[in-house]
């Protein structure tokens, strides 16, 4: 969508990283894991359950897993509730996670052996649950070392109960158990990799589409965007009936900026009155480069007086700011402002903003003009008033 016939030019923006250090997602990214830990622990108990049922194990090992799995809940809650995950790598955290689940279980096989059964195919269940994050060697020595537990909890049946049988059995499900989940290990490392690939793919795509949105030069979102964005935000305020405001930001003389001074330090006006503009916007609104030195901010869900207020806001902002030295007087803003009446084009309710801006310009600069739209009798008509400017 366009309000004139002035191409934009294409641009190609900077690169920018997207991930912070530590473990990604915030909340939502801990919350799927308690769900994927706790579904794991659940399915865990209820094959165990089946067991006390069917008579193969009692209460007292219903009981040491129900503790062993509270006090591990109780230690991963701790760990999300204060922030430390946020100081761990996310392979750390699954890492974790994997070997208290690969502990746990081999402590229930310790007290009733027959509980081996659950072992195999639940290791596999641990072990693919950090596959994608925790590395491959990592895990063959964390394989190892579970390996090693078992032939020790093997060991421990046979010294307390000497039984041969026994003893013949757990080696068939250690031996099992040693030759599948190594292999298990180095044949999922393709898909590791795979699921890497993927990753770093999908962050690129994130990253283009991030830079598509925005100005090379200044770091707002640019024309296009600003665009499309006003025009989503008029069909939800006449689907819902919620206010919207259009602001039409100038800055005051910067031809005569260019022209004093060169294009560079021109550039770097324009990214310094960007960066006052987003630092004093509110949470919500959107703000972008129009074209040149123009500006557009949109205020969703928003009446005429809190739109009114952001822009004196940032008009004064900008006039107080310590600017070089090298510029031969201020720099300002002059600014208009108006809200959406439901029902009219965007190329109306743009105009009328627009129009407010350039009474601002006529009416001394460094100002901010209300074009207010009023009832009169059964119809809308702008009525336009001026915030001075402040000397």
């Amino acid at each position: 969508m366009e309000f004139d016939d002035s191409s934009s030019a294409t641009v190609r923006p900077a690169r920018r990283a997207l991930d912070g250090v530590g473990s990604r997602g915030g909340r939502s990214s801990a919350r799927q894991q308690w769900l994927q830990a706790l579904a794991l622990i659940g399915l865990y108990g209820l094959a165990l359950l089946g067991f006390y049922l069917l008579g193969a194990v009692g209460l007292r090992e219903l009981a040491v897993l129900a503790g062993l799995a509270a006090v591990g809940c109780a230690v991963f809650w701790a760990v999300f509730r204060f922030g430390l995950y946020r100081k761990l790598r996310h392979r750390h955290l699954k890492l974790a996670m994997v070997c208290t689940a690969l502990g746990s279980m081999l402590a229930v096989v310790y007290l009733a052996p027959v509980t081996q059964l659950l072992l195999a195919p639940f290791a596999f269940v641990a072990v693919a649950y950090g596959i994608f994050t925790v590395p491959r060697s990592t895990l063959l020595v964390v394989s190892a070392g579970v390996l090693a537990a078992y032939a020790g909890v093997v060991g421990l049946h046979y010294l307390e109960q000497q039984n041969m049988v026994l003893l013949r059995l757990e080696a068939m499900h250690w031996l099992a158990l040693a030759t599948s989940l190594p292999a298990f290990i180095l044949l999922t490392g393709k898909v590791q990799r795979l699921y890497r690939s993927l990753y770093h793919a999908s962050r690129k795509i994130k990253n283009i589409q991030e830079d598509a949105q925005r100005d090379p030069l200044l770091g707002c979102f640019n024309r296009r965007y600003i665009l499309a964005a006003l025009e989503e935000q008029k069909q939800l305020a006449d689907e819902s009936g919620i206010p919207l405001c259009l602001a039409v930001l100038d800055i005051d003389h910067f031809k005569r900026i260019n022209d004093e001074m060169g294009h560079l330090e021109g550039d770097e006006v324009l990214r310094t009155f960007a960066r006052i503009a987003q630092q004093g916007v509110r949470g919500g609104d959107v703000f972008g480069r129009y074209g040149g030195e123009e500006f557009l901010l949109i205020f969703p869900g928003t009446s005429l007086l809190p739109a009114l207020n952001t822009c004196e806001r940032i008009r004064a902002q900008v006039e107080s700011h310590a600017w070089s030295d090298s510029l031969k007087g201020r720099v300002t803003v002059s600014m208009g402002v108006t809200q959406y009446v439901l029902g009219e084009s965007l190329l109306e309710f743009f105009s009328r903003a627009d129009t407010a801006m350039y009474l601002a310009k006529e009416g001394g600069r460094n100002q901010v003009v209300v074009e207010e739209p009023v009832t009169r009798g059964d119809s809308m008509l702008p009525e336009a008033s001026v915030l001075p400017a402040h000397p």
